[in-house]
Parts: C-alpha cells; sequence; structure tokens
C-alpha cells in the first residue's frame, strides 16, 4: 500500500519578480517503511518536496496523500494535528526552541501531546543518551556545538516514534563517526518500528545505506533506485 503518495505536483515560487519552477509535474509513491533517500544537486528540489510532504507548504497544483489522507483538504488545525502525532522533522536549521534545555526540547512534542512529566522526562533523557548527549541535557541550544545541536533535533524528530521521518541533511553536521551512528540508529527504528524515513542528502554514506535512492534534477526525478 502507498503510505506517501505525490501525484503530478508542481511548486512555484516568485523571487525578485521571475517565477521559478521548484518542482515541475513529479510523481512518485512510498510504502510504509521504506528508507528512501532524494538526492541531487543545489537547487533540484529536494527540501521544497520533503516541506510539499509535510504539510509546511502547499503545492501549485497536483495532489499528496499521506496514509490515505489528502493534505489539500485538511484544515490547518488537522495539519497540524497530525504532523503532532504522526510525523517528525529534522531541519538544516535545527529549529530548536532557544529558552529550552537540550531535553526541554526533546520532550516537548511529547509535552503537546500529553504525555505525563516523567514519562516523556524518562523518553527524552534515554533517547539523547542513546545519541551521546547525557552531559548535555541540561544545556542550552547556545551552549553546544553544531552537531550537538544536530542530534538534538534528530532526538526531538523520533522520540515520540512517528509514522514517518522526514530529515533534511541529517548528517550534514555531524562527523562521519557520529553520523553512522546516528544512521545505525534510524535504520534500527525503521527496521524494529517500522518508521519510514524520507532524507534530503548530498551525504554518500546516507546515500549508500538508503534502501532506495530517488534523484532529483531541476524539480524532475532523474533516476529511482529501488534496492533490496
Amino acid at each position: 500500500m502507498d503510505f506517501i503518495k505525490v501525484e503530478n505536483i508542481s511548486k512555484m515560487f516568485t523571487a525578485n519578480g521571475i517565477d521559478v519552477q521548484a518542482i515541475h509535474d513529479l510523481s512518485f509513491s512510498i510504502a510504509k517503511g521504506e528508507f528512501s533517500a532524494l538526492a541531487g544537486p543545489s537547487g533540484s528540489g529536494k527540501t521544497t518536496l520533503l516541506n510539499l510532504i509535510g504539510g509546511l507548504d502547499q503545492p501549485t497544483k497536483g495532489i499528496i496523500t499521506i496514509n490515505g489522507q489528502n493534505l489539500e483538504k485538511m484544515s490547518s488545525k488537522q495539519a497540524s494535528k497530525m504532523r503532532l502525532h504522526h510525523i517528525g522533522f529534522i531541519f538544516q536549521a535545527y529549529n530548536l526552541i532557544p529558552v529550552l534545555t537540550a531535553v526541554e526540547n526533546v520532550e516537548y512534542v511529547l509535552l503537546l501531546q500529553g504525555m505525563k512529566k516523567k514519562e516523556r522526562r524518562d523518553k527524552a533523557q534515554n533517547i539523547l543518551h542513546e545519541l551521546g548527549l547525557s552531559k548535555e541535557y541540561n544545556r542550552l541550544p547556545r551552549e553546544m556545538s553544531g552537531g550537538q545541536q544536530q542530534r538534538v533535533a534528530v532526538a526531538r524528530a523520533i522520540v515520540a516514534e512517528p509514522d514517518i521521518v522526514l530529515a533534511d541533511e541529517p548528517t550534514a553536521n555531524l562527523d562521519q563517526q557520529t553520523g553512522r551512528e546516528l544512521l545505525d540508529l534510524m535504520k534500527q527504528l525503521n527496521s524494529t518500528k517500522q518508521i519510514t524515513f524520507l532524507f534530503s542528502t548530498h551525504d554518500p554514506m546516507v546515500m549508500e545505506q538508503a534502501k532506495r535512492l530517488i534523484y532529483l534534477k531541476d524539480g524532475q526525478i532523474s533516476s529511482d533506485d529501488k534496492r533490496q
């Protein structure tokens, strides 16, 4: 069954009075539990496509459905609820809340979901520990390195075990060893929890480990490599 379905979507931006076609009549689908990556040069549409699938932006035309639900037909409240309970995001810019500590940032999603304080604190600390951040529990984002902030952002995205994780260059600010450990953790969650992962990436390690590599060029799919 198609868990994510993208049908003939296009996305047009206007910059300095000029129309720019970021995505052009693009279609593909992803099954539940896939571990896939979007690759391609800068400006090929990878981040735009992730934002559209996550409901953070709307296509100029076309339809996106997640688990049978048409994003375009959702109210803003319905879309927010879906993102809260079913989608984890990892952004290039981290998007951590600057006044919250690492553990507070990670448990924030669980707080919004209504989880009790002790349970959410335990879950947040456990996932940070798995990512090698035990000493950073009580540090604010400005007190951490870029790589540490990226790992906190990853922890926040996966702590609630969402159905889908959309990850924009998740290993970009990590050294190779930390990036490999992070990728191993995501593969474990994919295998044991059937969490669907879709990355955008330039990282050869991520491309190599992905079970499907979708290559974008000029807002279109130029190749789609499904591996065993």
